[in-house]
């Protein structure tokens, strides 16, 4: 009985509730004659996600592969950086301007500037930004879980005589591991995000950040939404794969397992 509460609350009720909202979307849009170029109904939306499966396929996985570069770069960067902040308190120091100088770098005037360094048809212009957008969620979460150690776990690491680093990889690393992953399921979200707008600015044509302004340009507004739609299946993907990665490790790797 338990688990089949737990089961209608976490997957049926938002499945339930997401295809209540969809009704509603479609009613209100047939009820009030809403032009497409304000925003279409969910039946054209899928009709054209349908029709164009393969294009929004190729172009998930261009977004996708961008933002995967960009959180795997963005995130063991951000990992590191905090681990080292965590163990040299004059790094942590020196680098909190930095961070906060990092974090309120804008996309849209980034983008260009990485076009023109890397050129505008490679990838690693819009991998960087993914990168740069990732590593803040991860470096002020990893940190603040990395100072959430207990007192009593480094003081029995000291009469063990553990060092620094021993103590760090065997009880504050684990024990930031909840940190860590809300930092990275956060950041998951981020990098789609940031690859996605990073594709308005330029670049070879395959992106879905690319074919949604092909779309819209060329006013087939619901052709435009399927691949919002397909943009929104890759960053729940990337959510889901991050969860499930975090279940498994909090599992596993807990200090009091």
């Amino acid at each position: 009985m338990r688990s089949s509460a737990g089961i209608y609350r976490t997957v049926l009720a938002p499945v339930l509730l997401g295809l209540v909202a969809l009704a509603l979307w479609q009613l209100l849009v047939v009820a009030f004659d809403i032009k497409a170029f304000i925003v279409p109904g969910p039946i054209a939306i899928g009709t054209e996600f349908g029709a164009n499966l393969s294009t929004v396929l190729q172009g998930a996985l261009v977004t996708g592969g961008n933002a995967l570069v960009g959180l795997v770069i963005g995130g063991v960067t951000g990992i590191l950086f905090a681990i080292i902040a965590a163990l040299v308190r004059v790094i942590d120091e020196l680098s909190a301007a930095v961070v906060a100088a990092i974090a309120v770098v804008p996309i849209v005037a980034l983008a260009p500037v990485l076009y023109t360094m890397f050129g505008a048809a490679a990838e690693t212009g819009r991998q960087l930004v993914a990168a740069i957008a990732v590593f803040i969620p991860v470096y002020i979460n990893t940190l603040r879980g990395l100072r959430q150690v207990r007192p009593v776990h480094r003081d029995l690491m000291r009469v063990y005589a553990a060092s620094a680093w021993q103590t760090t990889r065997t009880v504050t690393v684990p024990g930031a591991l909840p940190f860590i992953f809300t930092g990275l399921r956060i950041a998951s979200s981020l990098a789609v995000i940031s690859a996605l707008i990073a594709e308005y600015f330029g670049g070879p044509i395959g992106g879905l950040g690319k074919s949604i302004t092909s779309a819209a340009s060329g006013s087939n507004y619901s052709l435009a939404w399927a691949y919002v739609l397909g943009a929104i299946i890759v960053g729940l993907v990337f959510y889901c794969v991050t969860l499930a990665i975090e279940k498994i490790a909090t599992r596993h790797y807990s200090p009091n397992t």
